[in-house]
């Protein structure tokens, strides 16, 4: 029973393709997502799209691109909670961004983790996204 109500009370979050889009193996069908999957997806693809990337929305995405190679030091943090603030903002009508943290968790190898902490607009029930990022280029060369 409580599952029928959560989904009742979630069903504002609506539903939509997966991505990155994926057919089931069995019946060669869709597969689609809804709800919390469905946001978490789509804040995904707003932080991996490049401004400009899709044709007809050119608003579209992060660029967080831009912070490719850069020295990680407390700028480059409030460059990058800004610009996922923004795009989040812009491109979410279904949460508020309550809070953007950037750590750089692995300085060697570039990982920068962005935690986005959100709730959605109508339940105003609070969740948080981490979103990992490589500022270096990804090779296996000693």
């Amino acid at each position: 029973m409580d599952r029928q109500i959560s989904k009742h009370e979630n069903n504002f979050l609506g539903s939509g393709w997966s991505f990155p889009v994926t057919f089931s193996a069995g019946n060669y069908q869709l597969n689609l997502t809804s709800y919390e999957d469905n946001v978490n997806e789509s804040i995904n693809a707003i932080l991996l799209t490049k401004k400009g990337e899709r044709c007809l929305e050119s608003q579209f995405g992060s660029g967080l691109q831009q912070f490719f190679f850069r020295k990680m030091d407390a700028t480059l943090k409030g460059e990058i909670k800004d610009a996922v603030k923004v795009s989040l903002l812009q491109n979410e009508p279904r949460i508020t961004v309550m809070d953007v943290q950037v750590d750089f968790a692995d300085l060697q190898n570039g990982l920068v983790e962005v935690m986005v902490t959100y709730e959605y607009n109508q339940t105003n029930t609070r969740h948080n996204y981490v979103f990992p990022f490589y500022l270096n280029e990804g090779t296996n060369l000693s």
